[in-house]
C-alpha cells in the first residue's frame, strides 16, 4: 500500500510541477515577486496533493513567520522540508546547489526568486559567498533559508548542527527563526516513501540578533530539537 501511495503521489506531483513550471514561463521576464508567488502557488499544490493520498500538513506559530529580513534555520528530515517554505515565506532566497540551478524552469525560477547557488565543495569560499549574496537579498527584505544540519537526517539520527549558520548569524546580524518539524515520520528521509498522518511544520520563537557563539548555536539546537521531539512523540 506505501508503494501505491508513494507512486500515485509522484505521478500527481510530476504533472502538478510539470503544468506549473510550463504555465507560468512568461513570469520569468517579470518582476522578481512574480517568481515569489509562483513558489507559493506551487508550494500549495504540493501540500494540497499530499491530503489526496492521506498525509496532512499544518503549520503552527503562524506570528513567528517572519515578513522582513530574516535567516530561516528549519530541521531539515525530508524534501519536503524545501517546499513547505516556499509555501509560507513571502519572499523565500533559498540556497540552491549549483547542480540543481542547471535544471530546467527549476533552476531557472530559483535564480529569479533570489536563490543564492553555491558550491558545497569549497566551503570557505562559500561562506564568503553566502554572506556577500545574503547582505544583498537581505536589503529587499528576503527570508534567506539554511538548513542548520546542511542535509536531510533520518528519525532518530543525533543532531549535527554545523557552524556555518553561526557564522552568517554573526556577519548579517539579523533575527534567527528556527522551525521544528516531523516531517520524516510521513516522507522519508530518501526517496519518497509515505506514511499517512499529520506533518506539523512550527515555526519558533526567533533568536535575537548579537548573542555569542556557543549560546547562539545552543539555543537554536535546543529549540529545534526538543519541539521536533516533543512532535514526534519523544
Amino acid at each position: 500500500m506505501q508503494t501505491l501511495r508513494s507512486t500515485v503521489y509522484l505521478i500527481l506531483f510530476s504533472v502538478w510541477t510539470t503544468v506549473v513550471a510550463v504555465g507560468f514561463t512568461p513570469i520569468l521576464f517579470g518582476p522578481r515577486r512574480w517568481s515569489h508567488w509562483m513558489f507559493n502557488f506551487w508550494g500549495k499544490g504540493v501540500i494540497a496533493l499530499l491530503g489526496l493520498v492521506g498525509v496532512r500538513v499544518e503549520v503552527r506559530g503562524r506570528e513567528y513567520i517572519p515578513t522582513g529580513a530574516a535567516l530561516v534555520a528549519p530541521k531539515h528530515q525530508c524534501m519536503l522540508d524545501v517546499f513547505a517554505q516556499f509555501t509560507w515565506l513571502p519572499a523565500n532566497a533559498f540556497v540552491m546547489k549549483k547542480e540543481l540551478a542547471w535544471i530546467p524552469w527549476f533552476g531557472w525560477y530559483g535564480k529569479k526568486a533570489g536563490a543564492i547557488v553555491i558550491d558545497r565543495a569549497g566551503a570557505a569560499k562559500t561562506m564568503r559567498q553566502l554572506i556577500r549574496e545574503g547582505i544583498d537579498r537581505f536589503k529587499w527584505g528576503a527570508q534567506l533559508v539554511i538548513f542548520p544540519e546542511g542535509t536531510r537526517q533520518p528519525i532518530g539520527a543525533a543532531p549535527d548542527y554545523k557552524p556555518g549558520i553561526a557564522a552568517l548569524y554573526k556577519e548579517l546580524n539579523v533575527p534567527v527563526y528556527p522551525v521544528a518539524t516531523n516531517a520524516g515520520e510521513h516522507w522519508s528521509a530518501k526517496g519518497l516513501k509515505l506514511t499517512p498522518g499529520l506533518i506539523v511544520y512550527e515555526y519558533l520563537e526567533p533568536i535575537p540578533p548579537g548573542l555569542k557563539r556557543a549560546e547562539f548555536m545552543r539555543l537554536l539546537e535546543e529549540r529545534i530539537e526538543m519541539k521536533s521531539n516533543e512532535l514526534l512523540g519523544r
